[in-house]
């Protein structure tokens, strides 16, 4: 006896799907081009992401709970010897569901940017993962890859470890020997 036709059924497994995907909290998808955003510099300044659709880009994005959780990931690209001139990181500081003073979280903020040599953005409205559909990202710290053809290569929420962080730097070393866009 059949109880699903095969439009119910593909109907019934894309719902599905979708509730993974939300239940997880992460909806970018691989693949998916992303816009730049429009955030602030740890002075307060309106700032975009540099050379977003140029470079490859890695995004680290953390409030101030989980704002080394993916340090090893930083370390890691640092160590690797990828060519600065195509990849490059960017911190996304979560401003909005911290607990932390801010005074506190730009302290946070310079000695990251001293420590990597790279840009940290201020995130306080929660910016990013609403444009992103990133979903719930109070205490969590997300790493995102970015091609310079704007698409998504890698992302996940948490903890980034062992043989995932070898992942991402292959990615990265692989998206930065591509041709960069016209």
């Amino acid at each position: 006896m059949r109880i699903f036709g095969r439009s119910a059924f593909v109907a019934a497994m894309a719902a599905t799907t979708l509730l993974i995907a939300a239940s997880s909290g992460q909806a970018a998808m691989l693949g998916e081009e992303l816009a730049n955003l429009s955030l602030k510099d740890a002075d307060g300044q309106p700032a975009t992401i540099p050379d977003f659709g140029k470079k490859v880009l890695t995004i680290v994005y953390a409030d101030s709970q989980t704002a080394d959780l993916n340090d090893p990931v930083a370390d890691a690209l640092k160590a690797s010897g990828v060519d600065v001139a195509k990849v490059r990181g960017i911190g996304l500081a979560n401003l909005k569901d911290t607990w932390v003073p801010n005074y506190i979280a730009r302290m946070i903020i310079r000695r990251k940017v001293e420590k990597y040599e790279s840009t940290i953005l201020l995130d306080e409205e929660g910016t990013v993962p609403a444009k992103w559909d990133l979903g719930d990202c109070d205490d969590e710290s997300v790493i995102i890859v970015i091609g310079a053809d704007k698409r998504v290569k890698y992302i996940k929420k948490g903890a980034v470890r062992g043989e995932e962080i070898d992942e991402v730097v292959a990615i990265v070393r692989a998206e930065a020997e591509k041709p960069a866009p016209q």
